[in-house]
């Protein structure tokens, strides 16, 4: 399947090597690839659709959660697609335009994901800790507020990475060890200076990683300090269990992150980083759905009701 790759490359674009080390599990590569590909895209759409046909989750939780989704799959469409092409075909070449775009999109819906896990939070805290004052903290203006800021923030740290990324040279070399434009695999590349872009990235690392976890965890502290002042064990199982699906997507969002960026850098290690990266853009996008969808009682409700008014429908007069 990726049989003389290099033959479609130009000195005008990068090259993405993707998985071509691996030339006789290109076949299964593509499948499991593509399996995901529409378990995401599917899975997230579904939610969205039940949220939008279910009265009852017209809240400020599933308003974020379907932000949410629709992040997953706009970034996750972003880089899936070109690879399964390059899995197919063998082409391996992306133009600088679209590098540039796959890097946006990336970069854009990852900040953005952070700060509406942070309003997720915030949602949950305001819920348990002060349910009497709810509806008037966490009203439409205040939802729309959130979002609105989070894909304003968003947008304006992904447009630096472009910016920066497109006034680098790149003499040598134009052979991308990754199946996306990785901004560190790009920084390999160039000969010239790139201080700026790493202190962009530092500076990232803070800004949409450290604030935002440290916002979450301070959220989930005083979570848990109201559900243990809940004098029924009913109660706070059901205090705990309307914070649990968000807080598995956290653990998971934050660990994979922490472990990409943390891993040392080594020749092997860009190998190990691929894996990583596969499972931070593919597998935990296709896993939220289904945390929300079996861990979530109102969800699985709804989508109960909606089976239940298809056959309805479906049944003869």
């Amino acid at each position: 399947m990726n049989e003389n790759v290099h033959n479609y490359t130009t000195h005008s674009d990068f090259h993405l090597l993707a998985f071509s080390r691996y030339p006789k599990c290109q076949i299964a590569i593509f499948t499991g690839v593509l399996l995901m590909y529409l378990l995401c895209i599917l899975g997230n759409m579904f939610v969205t659709v039940i949220v939008f046909l279910t009265p009852q989750l017209h809240t400020p939780m599933y308003f974020f959660l379907c932000n949410l989704t629709v992040m997953d799959i706009v970034y996750v469409t972003a880089i899936l697609p070109k690879l399964l092409v390059i899995t197919v075909t063998g082409n391996i070449s992306i133009s600088y335009p679209g590098c540039f775009m796959q890097i946006f999109l990336y970069v854009f819906c990852i900040g953005t994901e952070f700060f509406l896990l942070t309003s997720m939070a915030y949602d949950r805290y305001v819920a348990i800790c002060f349910p009497l004052h709810y509806i008037l903290l966490m009203n439409k203006k205040t939802c729309l507020t959130l979002t609105i800021f989070s894909c304003h923030l968003g947008t304006f740290n992904a447009l630096m990475y472009p910016l920066l990324i497109s006034k680098l040279s790149f003499s040598n070399s134009h052979e991308i060890n990754h199946f996306f434009c990785h901004m560190k695999s790009i920084l390999k590349l160039s000969g010239s200076y790139s201080a700026s872009i790493q202190i962009l990235i530092t500076v990232d690392g803070v800004v949409l990683g450290f604030i935002p976890f440290i916002l979450i965890l301070t959220s989930y502290m005083y979570i848990i300090a109201t559900i243990v002042k809940i004098n029924t064990s009913s109660g706070r199982l059901k205090a705990f269990s309307n914070c649990s699906s968000h807080l598995i997507i956290v653990l998971l969002f934050c660990l994979t992150s922490l472990s990409l960026n943390m891993k040392p850098e080594s020749e092997l290690s860009q190998e190990q980083d691929k894996l990583l990266s596969m499972l931070y853009i593919a597998v935990i996008p296709m896993l939220n759905p289904l945390v929300y969808s079996l861990r979530n009682k109102e969800v699985l409700r709804a989508i109960k009701i909606a089976i239940s008014k298809n056959k309805k429908c479906k049944c003869p007069d």
